[in-house]
């Protein structure tokens, strides 16, 4: 899909307060590398994350959406008013129904025209929102639409760690340390038409491609998850080979044409073996994993607002957001920044 009329105007993001080492975690799970034989560090070593962070216990999924969300929408000078749609993307969400999306409207002031609901997607969930705001402002269906998204990974890593430590075994270890890489944070992605008065970050244009018959390698559930982490980085690889290829073709670009380029944050090994296929120097990259971890559907927009609050991003850059998530699926957007 390729766009003529559709901006990113601002991310606002909320950073969780608590920070958590990996030298922490392992602390807690002790007795599992004893009974292993492992050697303290394994955590950092196989993933290249030092610490991440969680929100404080208990804290509302919807107060850190709202938080990304009203910074956002300040940034880009809208009002909630405006916003033809309000989507949560998080995979965390405050409950089955309803929507959280409703709880964040509720506290923006959105207006009753606004179209107010959750997706759901993985890791990939903000991508995907974006996707589709940008189809409807393409069309003219609406001047303006937000994503939100606030993950929290303090719950799950403390029923995978008691887990852990009940049932010791490589195994268990094997398809657990995933979960001990997430993080915490919250996001909000302001898209319009550029009517607003901001024109920089257009979208130039997007394409996924999917291959769910690896559905089954990650599945995350109330209390437990389980990531074949060789698995789905083997898998993910070839899927996000076999995009670029058709996203590059898309576009009319190059790998070396590209500029800059934004991942999903998983770790070291996921980036450089990524960027490696794809011909993708690691110096057109910005991460954040080594002190965020990967916070979901929340690192890529995340990532992309340090890397332009720090210059790493600069006007005229052509920029790729490189999103995958389980299932498998893979969406690109190629931007001008």
């Amino acid at each position: 899909m390729r766009y003529s009329k559709v901006f990113l105007d601002a991310v606002g993001y909320e950073l969780a307060p608590d920070v958590v080492a990996s030298s922490a975690l392992e602390e807690r799970v002790a007795p599992v590398y004893r009974a292993l034989g492992m050697q303290a560090g394994q955590l950092e070593a196989l993933t290249g994350i030092r610490e991440r962070r969680w929100w404080e216990p208990g804290f509302p999924l919807s107060e850190g959406a709202i938080r990304a969300g009203r910074k956002a929408l300040s940034a880009g000078n809208v009002q909630a008013r405006d916003l033809g749609a309000l989507i949560y993307a998080g995979v965390c969400r405050e409950a089955s129904e309803p929507a959280t999306a409703c709880a964040v409207a509720h506290a923006l002031g959105a207006g009753p025209a606004c179209a107010v609901y959750d997706l759901s997607n993985a890791c990939l969930g903000v991508m995907n929102a974006i996707f589709e705001l940008a189809n409807a402002i393409e069309i003219g269906a609406m001047r303006a639409g937000l994503v939100v998204s606030c993950e929290s990974a303090r719950e799950i890593n403390d029923s995978m760690i008691a887990s852990m430590l009940q049932n010791p075994s490589m195994e268990h270890f094997r398809l657990s340390i995933a979960t001990l890489t997430g993080g915490s944070g919250a996001v909000g992605v302001l898209v319009t038409d550029g009517s607003f008065g901001r024109q920089g970050r257009r979208l130039l244009g997007g394409l996924c491609r999917t291959a769910p018959q690896h559905y089954g390698l990650c599945r995350w559930h109330r209390d437990s998850m389980s990531t074949d982490a060789a698995a789905v980085l083997k898998h993910g690889v070839a899927l996000g080979r076999e995009t670029w290829r058709a996203f590059l073709k898309d576009m009319g670009w190059s790998a070396g044409s590209v500029d800059k380029t934004i991942c999903h944050q998983v770790g070291a090994p996921h980036r450089s073996q990524v960027l490696s296929e794809m011909g993708v120097p690691l110096d057109k990259d910005f991460q954040t994993y080594e002190y965020l971890g990967n916070i979901g559907t929340v690192s890529l927009p995340l990532t992309a607002a340090i890397a332009e609050e720090r210059g790493f991003l600069e006007k005229g850059d052509k920029v790729a957001f490189l999103g995958i998530g389980s299932g498998l699926n893979c969406l690109m957007l190629g931007w001008e920044w």
